[in-house]
């Protein structure tokens, strides 16, 4: 991994941090942060993205480290057998 993905990784996994698409450009000077979500997923990481709402009911959506949710591993499961 480069030093970009190394950096995201460890914002995500290790310290659990929830991180939004325009956190992780400006933060890590990424240019395409979905591109690197897209690469730690594919190393088998289950990078999930959510929506949250604060006090004043704005929505954002953002990336974190966490089990994918049974729906999708349903999904996988079921195109692993096709």
């Amino acid at each position: 991994m480069n030093s970009k993905i190394n950096r995201v990784y460890e914002a995500l996994v290790i310290n659990r941090e929830k991180l939004t698409a325009k956190q992780i450009a400006y933060r890590y000077n990424v240019s395409n942060p979905y591109n690197i979500v897209y690469t730690l997923r594919n190393e088998g990481y289950p990078i999930t993205l959510s929506e949250y709402t604060n006090s004043k009911g704005r929505t954002t959506q953002k990336y974190a480290f966490g089990n994918p949710s049974s729906a999708y591993s349903t999904i996988e499961l079921q195109a692993s057998e096709l």
